[in-house]
C-alpha cells in the first residue's frame, strides 16, 4: 500500500516560485543576448564608416603631397610661410598651442574635426583642400591645411609645418591626419 504524499503547509507554492525566479533568469539572459546580437552591426557599421574616413584622410595627404612637392618641384613655392593657415573663426590662435595665450581656445588640437572643416568652409584662406569628395565615393571627402608647427615661444622655421588631413563621412565621421613635413634645400 502505497503512503499518500503529504505537503507541509509551508512548502506550498515553492516549486511556483522557483518556476518564476527561473524564468525571469533566463529572460533576463535572453533580452541581453537580443541586445548584445542587435547592436554588433551598428558598431561594425560605425568601425567600417571610421575607417573610410581614414581612409579619406590618407587621399588627403596624398593630395597635399603631391599638391606641395609640384609646387616645390617648379619653383614656385621656397617655404611654408606663405601657406600656414592662422585664424579660426577669424580670429587668430589656430596654431597657438601655448596655454597662457588668450587665442589658446582657438588652438587647432582643442578644436574638433567637425569644427575645422565648417571654419576652412566658411573662411577660405590658407588651405590646400576644402572638402574635396573621393573620387570612388562622394559620400566622402578630405579638408587639408597647414599649421605652423612651432610654438609662439620659438624662433620660425618656415622650412617645415604640420599638414593637417581631416577625413569626413557619413552621419558626421571624421578622422585627423597631423604629419610634419619640411623642404630639403639640395
Amino acid at each position: 500500500m502505497k503512503m499518500p504524499i503529504q505537503i507541509n503547509r509551508k512548502e506550498r507554492g515553492v516549486s511556483l516560485i522557483i518556476v518564476i525566479l527561473v524564468m525571469a533568469f533566463m529572460l533576463t539572459v535572453g533580452i541581453g543576448l537580443v541586445t548584445i546580437t542587435s547592436t554588433g552591426p551598428g558598431v561594425a557599421g560605425n568601425m567600417r564608416l571610421q575607417d573610410q574616413a581614414f581612409n579619406a584622410a590618407e587621399a588627403g595627404f596624398d593630395a597635399a603631397w603631391t599638391s606641395i612637392s609640384n609646387t616645390i618641384a617648379g619653383g614656385g613655392l621656397s617655404d611654408f610661410s606663405t601657406l600656414y593657415r592662422t585664424t579660426y573663426n577669424g580670429q587668430p590662435g589656430l596654431d597657438d598651442a601655448d596655454v597662457l595665450s588668450p587665442n589658446y581656445q582657438n588652438y587647432f588640437r582643442r578644436l574638433t574635426d567637425q569644427q575645422l572643416v565648417a571654419d576652412v568652409a566658411r573662411h577660405n584662406d590658407n588651405y590646400l583642400f576644402d572638402s574635396q569628395a573621393m573620387p570612388d565615393d562622394p559620400r566622402f571627402s578630405y579638408t587639408c591645411f597647414l599649421v605652423n608647427d612651432e610654438s609662439v615661444r620659438e624662433t620660425p622655421d618656415h622650412m617645415d609645418a604640420l599638414l593637417i588631413c581631416l577625413g569626413k563621412g557619413p552621419r558626421n565621421t571624421y578622422s585627423r591626419l597631423e604629419i610634419t613635413i619640411q623642404i630639403q634645400l639640395q
